[in-house]
C-alpha cells in the first residue's frame, strides 16, 4: 500500500476562503424573490445519519433559521443506512416540484463513489453543491483506562501489542477510517480498523474499554475528553483546534498528518436553478450571521460561509486532495 500524505494547503487555503466569504456577508444579507415566500411546501433537509451526531446538530441549526427567513416549514429527515448513502439514493429520483437538501460529507460525497461499484448515485450528476456549513478536524483519542498519553506512547503500545491494535471508526469508508489507513502508513503500524454505525456507539465502546481506540470528528470527541472519560491524543488540523488548545496536532507529535472533513448541503440535479441559488443564497446568509456562528461555536462546530461558486470549488478541490489517498489505500467495502 502507498499512501500519499496531504499536505496542509486544502485546509489552509479553505479556511482562508471561509473568512474573505464571511468578512461582507451581513452587507450583502439575501434579497429574497417575492415568490419565495408564496410557496407553501415544506423544505426537507434529509440526514444520512442518527439523531445527535455533527451532521444531524449543524441540518437542525440551519433549519431553525432557514424556516424564519423563508417563511416556509422546514423538516429535518433522518435517513440512517448504509452510511449515510440510503439518504443519497432516496434522493437520486426527486421530483422538481419538491424542495429538498441533503447535508452530505466527505464519506457520501467524496470517498463512496471511488470504493463501491453499484453505488447507486453519481455525484457530479445526480446532486449540485449548494453550500457548505462547517468544517471539522478529526481526533485519536484512547480510554482513560488506557496508559497513553501522547501519540509515539500509542504507537508504540500498538507495536507492542499487535492482537489488540484494533482502531474504532464511525464507519467503514468514512474520512476517519482512511486518516487511521495514512496513520498507519506513515508510523508503519498495523492497524485493524472497526467500523461502527455512527459515534454514540464507538464513544460507548471506547470509553468502556471494549476498544482500545478510536478516530473520530473532534466535536464527537470532546465533550467525553472534557468529562475525563476518555484522552484525545492528537488533532488533525494545521494548527491547533480553538476548542482543544491544549491539545497538540499530529505534526507537533512527528507526524506530518493533516486533514478536515466538512458538512455541506447538496440539492439533488432536478431542483430548479432558481431554488438552488435562493436557498445558497439564504444558507450563506444564515452562516454569516453571528448569532448563528455562536451557536455553531457553542456546539463545538467550526462555522464556515462560503457562495455557491466558492462551494462547488472547494468540493473539487477536495475530492482532487483526497482521490489519490483512497484509491491507493487499496481499501475495498466488504459490501
Amino acid at each position: 500500500m502507498s499512501l500519499p500524505i496531504v499536505s496542509p494547503q486544502f485546509a489552509s487555503n479553505r479556511r482562508k476562503v471561509l473568512v474573505h466569504a464571511a468578512a461582507g456577508a451581513l452587507a450583502a444579507s439575501v434579497a429574497l424573490p417575492r415568490w419565495a415566500s408564496a410557496q407553501s411546501s415544506p423544505i426537507r433537509i434529509v440526514v444520512g445519519y442518527p439523531p445527535g451526531g455533527g451532521t444531524d446538530r449543524a441540518a437542525r441549526l440551519v433549519a431553525e433559521r432557514l424556516q424564519q427567513l423563508l417563511k416556509r416549514t422546514v423538516v429535518v429527515e433522518n435517513r440512517v443506512g448504509a452510511g449515510g448513502r440510503l439518504a443519497a439514493q432516496q434522493l437520486v429520483n426527486t421530483p422538481p416540484d419538491q424542495t429538498v437538501l441533503m447535508i452530505g460529507n466527505p464519506a457520501v460525497m467524496s470517498v463512496s463513489p471511488l470504493i463501491y461499484k453499484d453505488l447507486k448515485y453519481d455525484v457530479q450528476k445526480d446532486f449540485v453543491p449548494v453550500a457548505a456549513v462547517t468544517d471539522y478536524d478529526f481526533g485519536v483519542a484512547v480510554g482513560a483506562a488506557l496508559p497513553v498519553k501522547e501519540v509515539q506512547h500509542m504507537l508504540a503500545w500498538i507495536r507492542a501489542n499487535p492482537n489488540k491494535a484494533n482502531a474504532g471508526v464511525p464507519g467503514t469508508g468514512s474520512l476517519p477510517h482512511f486518516f487511521a489507513l495514512m496513520l498507519s502508513y506513515m508510523a508503519q503500524v498495523n492497524i485493524e480498523v472497526v467500523g461502527y454505525r455512527g459515534s454514540a456507539p464507538l464513544v460507548t465502546e471506547l470509553i468502556g474499554g471494549q476498544i482500545p481506540f478510536a478516530f473520530d470528528t473532534l466535536d464527537s470527541l470532546l465533550p467525553h475528553h472534557e468529562g475525563g472519560k476518555l484522552r484525545i491524543l492528537a488533532t488533525s488540523g494545521v494548527k491547533r483546534s480553538p476548542f482543544s488548545p491544549t491539545v497538540p496536532t499530529f505534526k507537533e507529535q512527528g507526524l506530518p498528518l493533516s486533514a478536515i472533513g466538512w458538512n455541506t448541503f447538496f440539492a439533488p440535479s432536478t431542483t430548479p436553478k432558481a431554488t438552488v441559488e435562493l436557498l445558497s443564497k439564504t444558507v450563506f446568509q444564515i452562516m454569516s450571521e453571528p448569532d448563528t456562528r455562536a451557536k455553531f461555536t457553542a456546539a463545538k462546530m467550526v462555522p464556515v460561509a462560503m457562495t455557491q461558486a466558492q462551494t462547488e470549488a472547494s468540493f473539487k478541490a477536495f475530492n482532487v486532495q483526497w482521490a489519490p489517498v483512497i484509491r491507493r489505500s487499496g481499501f475495498k467495502p466488504e459490501s
